[in-house]
This record gives C-alpha cells, sequence and structure tokens, in this order.
C-alpha cells in the first residue's frame, strides 16, 4: 500500500472489520514502526501499564514517550487513516507501506524497515518448541 500525498494510508478491510469505528494508532516499541489497537486491546494495554510492578524514572519515561505519540483515529467514509507526520516520521514512513496483523494489533511498517526485520529467523523452530507451540 501507498500514502497519498496527504498522509492517508488505506486500511484494508479486513483490518477494518476487527479495528472497529474507532481506533489507536501508536508507536510500536521496541520495533520501528506504527501500531493500530481496537479500543478493547488498548484498554488491556493501558490496564498492563497501569499495573506494573515497578513505577520508576525509566518507567515512566516509556509511558510518556509512548503516550507522546499516540492518537486516537478512525478511518474515513473511503477507508483512509491520516497518519500525522510526527508517527510517519518515527516509522520512517515516506510512501510505500505494509501492513501486518499482528495477534492484537495491525502494524504498519515503512516497506524498505519490514523488508530488513521480517526475514526467517533460523532458530524460529526452537523458538517455537521453546513456547511450546512445536
Amino acid at each position: 500500500h501507498a500514502l497519498d500525498d496527504k498522509g492517508r494510508l488505506i486500511v484494508p478491510a479486513r483490518f477494518r472489520e476487527r479495528l472497529g469505528t474507532g481506533f489507536v494508532l501508536t508507536i510500536a516499541q521496541p520495533d520501528p514502526c506504527l501500531a493500530l489497537y481496537p479500543q478493547a486491546n488498548w484498554a488491556d494495554f493501558c490496564s498492563r501499564l497501569e499495573g506494573a510492578p515497578r513505577k520508576d524514572e525509566r518507567f515512566r519515561r516509556l509511558v510518556r514517550h509512548i503516550f507522546a505519540h499516540t492518537e486516537e483515529v478512525a478511518c474515513d467514509a473511503q477507508g483512509r487513516l491520516l497518519i500525522p507526520s510526527a508517527l510517519r516520521a518515527y516509522a520512517g514512513i515516506e510512501r510505500e507501506v505494509v501492513s501486518v496483523g499482528s495477534l492484537t494489533r495491525v502494524e504498519i511498517w515503512a516497506k524498505e524497515r519490514y523488508a530488513s526485520h521480517a526475514g526467517p529467523d533460523p532458530a524460529a523452530g526452537d523458538l517455537m518448541a521453546e513456547l511450546g507451540l512445536y
């Protein structure tokens, strides 16, 4: 997919159905991409933050950084989402993007960055076995 001249992205229909009418656009720490969360999943994420056992300076800096780069958003009637310029800069998005469903969210990657982060992991079989999925 590609952004239009105004920085809008057409969100694929299959993702719009999962996201609902209003959702959250944020950075996807520690990955250099953006994430779209349905409201319920975002509420779960926030609950986990609130319940974190440590609330030291490092925690506060992380929370501040995430929420400074978070927007409540919705698609327009044509299924387009405006991605603010600061979030496009964070993710290195100029024009071409890759949208990937990932468990609780949809990730939006600059096409070039995705290519360098999505390659096969030679140890994937070991990790799957470790997680009890193999």
